[in-house]
């Protein structure tokens, strides 16, 4: 089963508005492993970049001026990702803007229904707690310190590792003969064991308890069959 692990970085918050994707990164999964094949582009709005979007991800006009425009790169995405299912962090913004950025060029949107959400899974699998993905990341123990802005590509490699987690962590040893699985990195890794998944401890062997009955026993036992008529334990076969 493929899947891509995707994530962008954009110039603000909503395409109807004008806003644009300024980097995308996509990363390839295969029956849940990651492969090493990864899609990378960083690309020119054709605008202006706020200054609150480059506080976020530091990518700045000067930057991007000689990028390609979305429309030049929208083949090689799509056929990237081809049919496979779309794992996002919060699917619906990055949805959003691919599709305002396919409909420019004429391209038929994505349906909603190839996105897996992992804010969703996250928001699921730990109610009531923060689930961006810096939380989550320190939460199954990922290496993030790399991650000094919000970049696409490292986002998506991080994203990788904690929807694996999500999904109940990955287990090498389930593969059957298969090399080990690449790793991105991002996360100390115990032999055999995925990040965050402690080995259980064998239990220490305990000593034989004795059964036989003391002394003490035996007398109190006598004791008490004296005390009774015509006890059972007496009574001869």
């Amino acid at each position: 089963m493929r899947e891509i692990v995707l994530d962008t970085e954009t110039t603000g918050l909503d395409p109807a508005s004008g806003h644009r994707i300024v980097e995308i990164g996509c990363v390839e999964l295969v029956n849940h492993v990651p492969t090493g094949n990864h899609f990378h582009q960083y690309l020119n709005p054709e605008r202006d970049m706020p200054q609150e979007a480059f506080a976020v991800h530091g990518l700045s006009e000067e930057f991007l001026a000689d990028k390609p425009r979305f429309a030049e790169i929208a083949g090689d995405f799509l056929t990237f990702i081809g049919d496979a299912p779309l794992v996002i962090h919060n699917a619906g913004f990055d949805m959003k803007f691919i599709n305002a950025e396919l409909t420019l060029v004429s391209m038929q949107p994505l349906p909603m229904s190839r996105a897996i959400d992992t804010v969703a899974m996250a928001r699921k699998k730990f109610p009531g707690s923060r689930v961006n993905l810096d939380v989550l990341c320190r939460r199954f123990g990922i290496d993030n310190t790399a991650r000094t802005k919000h970049g696409a590509l490292l986002d998506a490699e991080l994203l990788a590792e904690v929807y694996l987690e999500l999904l109940g962590g990955r287990q090498p040893g389930l593969m059957l003969g298969t090399a080990a699985p690449p790793s991105f990195g991002g996360a100390s890794e115990k032999e055999g064991h995925a990040p965050g998944v402690e080995r259980p401890h064998a239990a220490a062997p305990r000593p034989p308890r004795p059964h036989a009955p003391s002394a003490e026993e035996l007398a109190a036992h006598e004791a008490l069959l004296d005390s009774l008529k015509d006890p059972l334990w007496r009574r001869e076969e």
